[in-house]
């Protein structure tokens, strides 16, 4: 895809697998390639934070989630439908959304933008830049599956959070970390560290 990526929107909503957008993030804020992230959590993302990693509140989540300063990455309230990320004048490059719930799939795929997540991952299709969604949910209903056909139709890929386990990867960690590496493969930021099949 975009080779020149340097603006990113990282938005985390309410689904299992805060782990996949801590590791993002960190994978983000180390790439020289990536200028901003403008990262938004829904609230229920923060409740599946407190859940799954012990994070409290909205106060400072990035540095929660690094464990250090960020020199890049700006949160935004979700609330704030005012935000530059709302706006198609605003230079974001793509959007992913990890993990993206059914709920914020349906309205992202039926044109409503209740909130900032939503109203940025319109904002993506309409100026036909990458919308990725990191869609978690087991199984999916026919709901779901139509949902994910208008979305894919209007623009977005749907990305499912599918962790691959031919590296054998040590740990929870290293397996989200491929993940991320192969979602930032296919926007065009392929880090050296990714698993590749080998020649024979």
């Amino acid at each position: 895809m975009n080779s020149d990526l340097k603006n990113v929107v990282v938005a985390v909503t309410g689904a299992s697998g805060s782990l996949f957008a801590r590791e993002l993030l960190l994978v983000l804020e180390d790439e020289p390639r990536i200028e901003r992230v403008n990262l938004v959590a829904s609230e229920s993302a923060l409740r599946v934070f407190a859940e799954e990693m012990d994070l409290s509140g909205r106060s400072n989540l990035t540095m929660q989630l690094l464990g250090r300063e960020t020199k890049k990455i700006q949160q935004q309230n979700n609330a704030d439908i005012g935000a530059n990320i709302a706006s198609g004048s605003y230079p974001a490059d793509a959007m992913i959304v990890l993990p993206c719930t059914m709920g914020t799939l349906a309205r992202i795929a039926n044109g409503l933008s209740s909130n900032l997540i939503e109203r940025a991952a319109d904002v993506c299709l309409k100026e036909r830049r990458p919308l990725i969604l990191c869609v978690r949910e087991t199984p999916f209903n026919r709901i779901h599956i139509r949902n994910m056909g208008l979305a894919a139709d209007a623009g977005a890929t749907i990305f499912p959070v599918i962790p691959a386990f031919y590296n054998q990867p040590a740990d929870a960690t290293a397996m989200a970390r491929q993940f991320v590496y192969r979602i930032l493969a296919f926007l065009g930021l392929p880090q050296a560290a990714m698993y590749r099949w080998k020649d024979e």
